[in-house]
């Protein structure tokens, strides 16, 4: 009984042992993540201006921003530079989660990660660059010069512009994302093509969901601009799926 209850205390200590260490690593990884994103947010400062023109390009020439806080426009230029500081240490951010959950991860499926690295972040840019200059526009005209009334002149709060158009672009950056979670799914056979395929319908109900919680306007047409590639991002899901499986046998998801 004393050799038990001694290997039950030798387990719980290594348990122990190994929490720790789990949370020291997560420590570590935060900490220089934040000291790259402190960096990477200093070098925006030398771009913030131009990002700012890039944000304030998509309205109207007509359209004025105004300021109506004493601290709004140095807020909003901060956050530009933080915003642009996490754009440029996204890659390194990936990298540490990756290297945080690769112990739990079988040799395949550490594989299987690697291999989607670049294109987590190649997706996400291309979700943004499709906020940017496909989606926001229209939605900026409708919501600019609102059809049902007239003879307003429109002007904007330059930090509630910055913000409503920060958050679109990472949104729809991480919905982007779709594609390469359903192929990761896939392989590690959570998944199958064949089940996301029988599923489609439900897809196309939960697409147009997402593009009304995602999109500032209610009007049909710009909800239809974000579900329609939401949906084309879920047929290539599919056929990653199918892709991720193919040559292997059949399995229930």
């Amino acid at each position: 009984m004393a050799g038990v209850a001694a290997i039950r205390r030798s387990k719980k200590k290594e348990k122990d042992l190994s929490f720790r260490g789990h949370l020291e690593e997560l420590r570590q990884r935060l900490t220089w993540s934040v000291v790259v994103l402190v960096i990477t947010t200093i070098i925006s400062f030398a771009f913030a201006r131009q990002i700012f023109h890039f944000f304030e390009s998509r309205v109207p020439e007509d359209v004025v921003f105004v300021q109506i806080e004493v601290a709004e426009l140095a807020g909003t230029y901060m956050k530009v530079c933080m915003y642009s500081g996490m754009v440029l240490a996204l890659p390194f951010f990936i990298y540490q989660l990756v290297m945080f959950v690769r112990p739990a991860l079988t040799l395949k499926e550490k594989g299987y990660l690697y291999l989607l690295m670049p294109g987590v972040l190649v997706f996400f840019l291309a979700g943004a660059a499709f906020t940017y200059f496909v989606f926001l526009p229209p939605a900026l005209d409708f919501l600019l010069d609102f059809p049902l009334v007239g003879g307003i002149e429109p002007m904007i709060s330059i930090g509630n512009y910055i913000s409503v158009v920060t958050k679109l672009l990472v949104v729809i950056g991480l919905i982007f994302e779709l594609p390469l979670l359903l192929f990761f799914l896939a392989k590690i056979g959570i998944v199958t093509h064949q089940w996301l395929a029988r599923y489609w319908r439900y897809a196309f109900v939960g697409a147009f969901i997402i593009s009304a919680v995602v999109t500032p306007t209610f009007d049909p047409i710009n909800q239809s601009i974000v579900a329609v590639p939401i949906m084309l991002l879920y047929a290539l899901g599919i056929l990653f799926a199918w892709i991720a499986r193919r040559g292997k046998a059949p399995s229930s998801a």
